[in-house]
């Protein structure tokens, strides 16, 4: 394998990059070298007119644990709701895929929602805060971060970002701070969603951690 991503990183990394550091740098963002220890999800209820949001995180050293809390539950929430959508940002291109790769890496049966290959695009059950906000612009990037403080969302101090993940979990081995870090970004989402709808946003007590 570090042979392979030596032969992947020649093609786009600038030569005077150290192939080492560029493997602590980013292999976490490739499926075929990265490992998930975290996903995190949210579902919106309405209750007495207003929304909720109930969060439920999925975390282990044992990549395999993770992902089959989280097919599990996106099969059972398939058989109640048949026409749910997942949401993200940059799920389109980032989160879905990643998640499908590593699921085949380790031989697990992808719940329905997630068998996308046959999709057409506008087919696909994915609900991405980026591409709402391309509008219709492909080359446009914008950060949740970003995005989040362009539409007035105040979101809590940032304690890491994506891009400390790998050294918090491999240096540190700090699950609990990277849950926190996930959830973060699911009620960020959350927010967004709410907002593109000009509905109000969640408050503190409408955010609810299902263990």
């Amino acid at each position: 394998m570090q042979r392979l991503w030596g032969e992947k990183m020649a093609k786009t990394a600038p030569e005077s990059e150290n192939e080492a550091e560029l493997y602590a740098d980013r292999a976490g963002i490739y499926a075929e070298f990265g490992k998930i220890i975290c996903i995190s999800v949210g579902f919106f209820s309405l209750e007495n007119n207003a929304y909720h949001l109930r969060m439920k995180s999925f975390y282990n050293d044992d990549e395999a644990i993770v992902l089959n809390g989280f097919l599990a539950l996106v099969d059972k929430f398939h058989t109640k709701y048949p026409h749910f959508q997942f949401a993200g940002h940059n799920i389109k291109e980032f989160d879905i895929p990643f998640i499908c790769r590593r699921s085949v890496i380790h031989q697990l049966s992808l719940p329905k929602p997630l068998q996308l290959h046959g999709f057409k695009p506008w087919e696909m059950p994915l609900l991405d805060t980026l591409q709402l906000w391309r509008f219709g612009d492909m080359r446009h990037y914008i950060s949740l971060k970003l995005l989040t403080a362009v539409l007035g969302i105040e979101t809590p101090k940032d304690d890491i970002d994506g891009s400390m993940v790998g050294k918090v979990y491999w240096n540190d081995h700090d699950l609990e701070r990277i849950v926190a870090y996930c959830q973060k970004d699911v009620t960020a989402v959350a927010q967004l969603l709410l907002r593109f709808k000009r509905l109000p946003l969640l408050k503190d007590e409408q955010v609810t951690l299902v263990k």
